[in-house]
């Protein structure tokens, strides 16, 4: 595992502290709400958008810090790890590394003070993982950027004030920041997923975006957003993790509490393997996870694209196992509805799909390993 300084052993330990304390009680309580409560203290205490600048109202730290206050909370608290990810590796983060000065002024305060959110607009209802298919455009006409279009599983649209939507221009594919309330903008439909969290699908018909509003365009624009999705995998693959933490954690809990046959549960080997194995993949996929980020850190660049793959494969597939015999060591009582565990089964199926789907994952490792072969450690 990889060697936390003094300042990120204190910053887990805070944060693990204060989600024991503060967000234990009502952890699956939410029912697919933002736990706004929760963001509020986490605004209140500093450590929400901790990798945006100091300028725009954050802690001026790195991704990797990001990622750590992730699992810190989401052992815990897996839907605010989940706000979390979503406002530290995902669409925020993209503003602020490519936006504009009046776009970042305009969208990040509001943010890291726990008072607004951004969503990501990408598929759409002909294209999903193809986003070269994407039908939404901007077009210019007498000056003006229009844009016309329609997105589909956006979530946290009906408490965000905007999305980042990906879009095609006359040069290539890009992305603008779309205000919810502008003309033009109309919500279609809700649906409401397997984790009771609310996906929306919206509609952009004559939208007139603001130069101001472009975040990224044209070929060099477009690749800088590919590439800073490799940050958004290890959010989603620290979000994986720190979900087969939270099942990991109950299932060590239950099963010295749970006793049958005069004994508890938990000292029988058949369960004793199971938390074994369990231990095993997670700390293999944190490790990995934690490679990635660090290598890129340290080699001044976003992360590779095998580097990130390979982590958010990794973890998909670990958090639906360890959550499942997490689930199964509970017995019934795991299986029935409103069980913490029932939660977080239908929860972790999601992160198979998010931020890239696994056989995504599987294409773009494929991709590099074909042209370059596994690299050296080093």
């Amino acid at each position: 595992m990889i060697a936390l300084s003094a300042e990120q052993q204190m910053l887990v330990s805070s944060l693990e502290d204060l989600a024991e304390r503060e967000f234990a009680d009502r952890a699956f309580e939410w029912q697919g709400d933002p736990p706004w409560a929760n963001v509020e203290l986490l605004a209140e205490q500093g450590f929400l958008g901790i990798n945006i600048a100091e300028e725009y109202g954050g802690g001026g730290m790195t991704e990797f810090d990001a990622m750590l206050t992730i699992e810190a909370v989401g052992r815990v608290c897996p839907d605010t790890a989940e706000f979390l990810y979503n406002q530290q590796m995902v669409a925020p983060r993209a503003i602020e590394m490519f936006g504009t000065e009046e776009a970042k002024e305009r969208y990040l305060p509001p943010v890291t003070a726990g008072e607004d959110s951004i969503a990501i607009a990408i598929s759409e209802p002909e294209s999903g993982s193809d986003v070269g298919s994407m039908r939404t455009e901007v077009v210019e006409e007498d000056g003006d950027l229009v844009l016309n279009g329609e997105k589909i599983w956006v979530s946290n649209v009906q408490h965000s004030s905007a999305a980042v939507v990906w879009t095609r221009f006359p040069e290539g594919l890009g992305s603008v920041v779309v205000e919810f309330d502008w003309d033009g903008v109309s919500v279609d439909q809700h649906y409401t997923n397997m984790a009771e969290h609310e996906q929306t699908q919206f509609r952009m018909e004559d939208v007139v975006v603001p130069e101001a509003n472009v975040v990224t365009r044209g070929k060099e624009g477009f690749k800088q957003q590919l590439q800073a999705l490799n940050w958004e995998r290890l959010g989603s693959a620290t979000l994986a993790n720190s979900i087969s933490r939270c099942a990991l954690d109950k299932a060590i809990q239950y099963a010295g509490d749970r006793e049958q046959f005069g004994q508890p549960i938990g000292d029988f080997q058949g369960i004793e393997w199971k938390l074994a194995d369990m231990a095993k993949d997670l700390e293999a996929s944190r490790a990995l996870t934690y490679r990635a980020a660090t290598r890129a850190h340290e080699q001044g660049r976003i992360p590779d694209r095998l580097d990130a793959s390979l982590a958010k494969l990794l973890s998909s597939e670990t958090v639906e196992r360890v959550v499942s015999e997490s689930l199964q060591i509970h017995g019934a009582n795991g299986y029935q509805r409103d069980h913490p565990l029932e939660y977080l089964y239908r929860l972790a199926r999601g992160r198979r799909l998010a931020a890239g789907t696994d056989e995504i994952q599987k294409n773009q490792i494929a991709a590099v390993l074909k042209r370059d072969g596994l690299p050296d450690l080093a």
